[in-house]
């Protein structure tokens, strides 16, 4: 149901930097659609051999060959100016296409993009409004920042006018969307190599509601003055939702956890009794979340049964307080939190488990964000028994900040006089220390954006 025809003049669209977990989708998407898709990678993954068995051709290194006979080049923000596919792109005229760009033609494409944004949750927010649209038989098209096992991947090609997408605020891709739908989860200090200030960020997601029409919807965080501030810039009917507000529409009361740390809770809406829901994921960040979820769901048709149901079936995106496996009865968890509001919230989830003391190995995220926010993250993780720091994960930067995880440590260990943190920057002697430290029932848990994740297969060994 989709209307293609902003996109029809490219017959040939070569991806660079295909194995991204945004590009892929577009891939895919375009793919299905009849349109001619190759592309490139630096690394081989799960995600660029899927394409490849769905008949997408995808070279591990430079593409110089299919790049010469596309109409267009799609590229991520990661692909450096001097790669040589965008020097022989340049030297041919062939067309630069940056992916939030082609993707906000896509959104075009739909009659009901839906959006869901804010600076934490986006992933499992998103993956939970998909549940809800399948379990109600909407056959949604789906584009998440994670793999989702109800559709086995990261993107789901409907026969539908839903698009449910995760839309980033970083550069204001998100601006780049046409919405009819948002959910704006909270807006929090992040990105501040880019955004410098918090009204900065605040004056992006004002821009990002005002994209929404007469007839859209805004459902927002009533528990956040500023999201709740958002209502203020746009025509478009609003919902609220929170759990301290109990002036928002949709409110949780009664919540209780289990063992595992999942909640349980009645919802109201409108100040009436509206459903009894159970999560299968945890932590009061995840309540929230649902609520907007629910919120959302409840607008769109869908019945609370429905909802009810896909909220119990729905396990978790990857890397959101996943459980990897054990050793020794010790858990071991690995999750993508990498700001010190995502990792409270992490620690609070872990804390309502049953377990002896907690461990946690973090990787910071840039520089830029280890230095702006660094007694943000020292109390963060201050609320661990056990900190390991590994050295910063530097992504799209070089480190002319002037800041490194010895900083975390050393301010750590001035507040805390026993278990002192431990700065260890290399893997296999993270791993010899645990297995040496840690205890029977303790929890082990990975933290970061980077390639962190990959430690907790190591311990399991």
């Amino acid at each position: 149901m989709a209307n293609i025809e902003n996109i029809k003049k490219y017959k040939h669209l070569h991806m660079v930097g295909i194995g991204g977990v945004s590009m892929s989708g577009i891939a895919e998407i375009l793919h299905h659609w009849g349109f001619k898709v190759t592309g490139s990678d630096a690394n081989s993954s799960e995600i660029t051999d899927k394409l490849i068995k769905s008949g997408i051709p995808v070279k591990i290194g430079h593409d110089l060959e299919n790049l010469k006979d596309a109409d267009a080049i799609i590229y991520t923000a990661a692909i450096k100016k001097d790669d040589p596919e965008m020097l022989e792109a340049r030297k041919l005229n062939i067309p630069l296409i940056e992916r939030c760009d082609f993707l906000g033609e896509l959104t075009r494409s739909f009659g009901n993009t839906i959006g869901i944004s804010g600076t934490h949750g986006k992933t499992t927010t998103t993956s939970m409004v998909s549940v809800c649209f399948l379990k109600a038989n909407l056959d949604p098209n789906i584009q998440v920042g994670g793999i989702l096992k109800q559709i086995d991947g990261n993107y789901k090609i409907g026969n539908s006018e839903y698009f449910i997408i995760e839309a980033c605020e970083y550069v204001e891709s998100f601006l780049k969307f046409r919405p009819k739908a948002e959910i704006i989860l909270n807006i929090d200090n992040d990105h501040l190599d880019y955004f410098k200030t918090f009204d900065n960020i605040k004056n992006a997601f004002i821009k990002y509601v005002q994209l929404l029409p007469k007839d859209g919807l805004l459902v927002i965080n009533a528990d956040d003055k500023n999201c709740l501030d958002l209502k203020d810039y746009t025509a478009s009917s609003y919902i609220t939702y929170g759990i301290d507000n109990i002036n928002a529409d949709f409110i949780a009361k009664n919540i209780t956890f289990n063992n595992d740390g999942f909640a349980e809770f009645d919802v109201y809406k409108n100040n009436k009794f509206y459903e009894h829901i159970e999560l299968s994921v945890p932590g009061k960040h995840n309540v929230l979340n649902a609520l907007s979820c629910i919120s959302l769901c409840d607008y769109y048709g869908i019945s609370s049964k429905n909802i009810k149901d896909a909220l119990i079936e729905f396990t978790g995106a990857h890397r959101r307080l996943e459980f990897k496996g054990s050793f020794n009865s010790i858990s071991v968890y690995d999750d993508y939190a990498h700001h010190p509001t995502e990792i409270k919230a992490t620690c609070e989830a872990l804390n309502n488990k049953k377990f002896n003391e907690s461990w946690v190995i973090f990787q910071p995220h840039t520089y830029s964000r280890t230095k702006n926010l660094l007694d943000d993250f020292v109390d963060a993780l201050s609320r661990f028994d056990h900190v390991i720091i590994a050295d910063i994960y530097a992504a799209r930067e070089t480190n002319t900040y002037g800041v490194s995880s010895k900083d975390i440590v050393d301010r750590l260990n001035s507040t805390r006089t026993s278990k002192p943190c431990q700065y260890i920057p290399d893997f296999n002697k993270i791993v010899s220390y645990v297995k040496q430290h840690a205890k029977q029932n303790d929890i082990v848990l990975t933290l970061g954006a980077g390639n962190i994740t990959e430690l907790g297969p190591m311990l399991l060994v």
